[in-house]
């Protein structure tokens, strides 16, 4: 029988306000990054102290690596109300973990790899983690697996809506280093059960709390992050809607998008005119993104109203999709919201596009128009995401074996 493993892929994130240039550099692929952006991306790293993305989806495929090996259930450090407290991986077992809010350490595991039991029989398998733009690379990571002698892989973004400026790009940079490694990639898995059961575990209680706060029913604001818009769009429609927005440049139509590097939104920039909702096009981002929402809101019957926005808007490579978050807010001052909930469900872990864009700009400019906005806490270490992360897993070695 082959030897299988899993490997879940992630954005990546510096360790240090130093390596922010090389990190920007890898984003967009060698491509010059100017002085002012660094300077930018440096500053929110410093006010929040770190991005914790990678150590967080380090301890996520630890969490994936005991569902599998049937030790879920026996772990007491498992919780999924809103007083979890956040464990983070680090890769290296001498370094000391850190809570991303600056609380101290928090637990975890010291071996980085566990071993779990194959869903199909007494074969050990490891789960591995690759970045795209940090370490540990991608391509480091599948190297390893062909050293380990791992033959065949299932692999899992840990993006569930599906998106070529994101997706796509992970699942080429494994074929990339793969080299007869027989790969499954999972495509997308926005409407997983358990994904949106974790979410609703996350929403309910926090609603519940600023509900009883408010003395009133609070609405729901979700959120994903935002791509190009040519990037979701069939060429047609971009030029039809060209003509009836004449300001719109021609040339952002035959730019080739890079997805905005963690952090490179503009949480503060209000987006002028009306909403615009993407239509369906060449990539399914967007109605994945709905379709998040949408159920999500649907296991949270209790909401009275909710919306969606697409947040972190990048700052090059023409206009990118709407409506953003400061529309979305500023329609619901008219509306006479004066608190809110907003949820990322586009996000699994805390980074720079929560710690800073929801909690520091979005906050910020709800503030202003009178509304107070607060977040339940991100999934993180959810044993309810690490199960169905787990069995997106499984599938994916089930179809190697089969």
């Amino acid at each position: 029988m082959a030897k299988q493993a899993v490997l879940l892929l992630a954005h990546g994130t510096p360790e240090t306000v130093e390596q922010v240039p090389e990190y920007l550099r890898n984003v967009v692929s060698g491509r010059p990054v100017s002085p002012h952006l660094i300077e930018e991306i440096q500053h929110r790293y410093a006010l929040i102290g770190k991005s914790p993305l990678t150590e967080i989806t380090l301890e996520q495929a630890r969490l994936v690596e005991k569902e599998l090996n049937g030790a879920g259930d026996a772990q007491s450090d498992f919780h999924t109300d809103e007083k979890d407290v956040v464990r983070m991986g680090c890769p290296n077992p001498t370094l000391k973990a850190q809570s991303p809010h600056g609380r101290g350490p928090v637990r975890g595991d010291p071996d980085p790899v566990l071993r779990m039991g194959h869903p199909s029989g007494d074969e050990r398998v490891r789960v591995y983690a690759g970045m795209r733009n940090w370490k540990p690379y991608i391509a480091d990571v599948v190297k390893q697996m062909r050293a380990d002698e791992v033959e065949e892989a299932a692999v899992v973004c840990m993006a569930p809506q599906n998106s070529r400026t994101s997706v796509g790009l992970y699942r080429r940079a494994v074929e990339a280093e793969a080299h007869g490694l027989r790969i499954d990639f999972t495509e997308g898995w926005a409407r997983h059960p358990l994904l949106i059961e974790a979410f609703a575990e996350r929403l309910r209680p926090a609603w519940v709390k600023l509900t009883a706060e408010t003395g009133q029913p609070v609405p729901v604001l979700m959120t994903a992050h935002s791509v190009p818009r040519r990037t979701v769009e069939p060429v047609a429609e971009q030029q039809q809607d060209s003509v009836s927005h004449p300001g719109r440049k021609d040339k952002d139509a035959a730019r080739m998008g890079q997805p905005a590097p963690e952090g490179v939104g503009h949480p503060g920039q209000g987006g002028g005119g009306e909403p615009h909702w993407p239509g369906r096009g060449v990539d399914p981002y967007a109605e994945e993104a709905r379709h998040t929402a949408e159920l999500v809101a649907a296991r949270v019957p209790e909401i009275p109203f909710w919306r969606f926005a697409f947040q972190s808007q990048g700052a090059s490579g023409g206009e990118w999709i709407g409506p953003t978050v400061e529309q979305t807010l500023d329609g619901l001052a008219r509306e006479g919201v004066t608190a809110l909930l907003l949820q990322p469900i586009g996000f699994l872990c805390d980074h720079v596009e929560i710690l800073f864009d929801v909690d520091r700009g979005f906050r910020g400019y709800a503030a202003k128009l009178g509304i107070r906005l607060e977040r339940p806490e991100s999934l993180n270490a959810s044993r309810t995401l690490a199960r169905a992360v787990a069995d997106l897993a499984q599938k994916g070695l089930a179809r190697l074996s089969a």
